[in-house]
């Protein structure tokens, strides 16, 4: 099992889950963080130190974030390895808490177009909950 960084951690990076990862498995985007689920040890530390709550073991996503458990993956490839959490953002807490902050997530250019339908979640148009990415969407 891993560990999900979910939407709630957009534009807030608040870093102190970073700190306490003891095998360096968080990636750093320039407004999210991403935990690679290959180097995730699951010894849950990360999860209680994250004050807006945006981490989650992969078991316990809820529904309406399971397209970050793809997203998490796809981008741990993409983003730097971050070994040091740093300060959060400037207004991560006018940002905490905030629903539907997809359309908000700064995504590398290589992966930016295929990501433009994930930023409207398909289950609020379609009545659909895919948790797919169409990474062919164009």
């Amino acid at each position: 099992m891993t560990h999900v960084v979910t939407e709630n951690c957009i534009n807030c990076k608040h870093g102190s889950c970073v700190d306490v990862c003891p095998v360096d498995a968080f990636r750093e985007g320039p407004n999210f963080l991403v935990i690679a689920p290959d180097d995730c040890i699951d010894c849950h530390l990360c999860v209680s130190e994250c004050p807006v709550e945006a981490i989650h073991d992969l078991e316990s996503v809820p529904e309406a974030q399971q397209v970050f458990i793809p997203l998490n993956a796809l981008l741990a490839n993409v983003w730097p390895e971050l070994s040091e959490g740093g300060d959060p953002l400037p207004n991560a807490h006018e940002w905490s808490g905030k629903p539907d902050k997809r359309e908000f997530l700064v995504l590398p250019r290589e992966v930016s177009s295929a990501l433009d339908a994930w930023r409207t979640p398909r289950s609020l148009d379609s009545g659909s909950t895919s948790t797919e990415l169409d990474l062919h969407h164009e």
